[in-house]
């Protein structure tokens, strides 16, 4: 298992655009890829689990991965958190 931790620091936090942008960068990944946040663990390939999360700026979030490219997909999806899904 791998995993990273990252902050949202988008304005509007992980909002429809963001989450779909998310899953369609996870679904790409063979692992199992989930997000940790707020004391709760949901699937990432999940847009409705994801948005059920409310994640707003400044939220600690923890990616974690397992399977045969984990670390592929945990670089990748913390690069698009840190990048603020392009928004900024």
């Amino acid at each position: 298992m791998t995993e990273a931790t990252t902050t949202i620091e988008n304005k509007t936090g992980i909002h429809a655009r963001p989450a779909s942008v998310f899953v369609q960068t996870a679904t790409k990944f063979k692992s199992k890829v989930q997000i940790k946040a707020k004391g709760k663990t949901v699937d990432a390939k999940s847009i409705l689990m994801i948005m059920s999360m409310g994640l707003v700026k400044g939220t600690e979030i923890t990616i974690c991965a397992d399977g045969p490219d984990e670390a592929e997909a945990v670089n990748a999806l913390k690069e698009l958190v840190d990048s603020k899904f392009g928004e900024e």
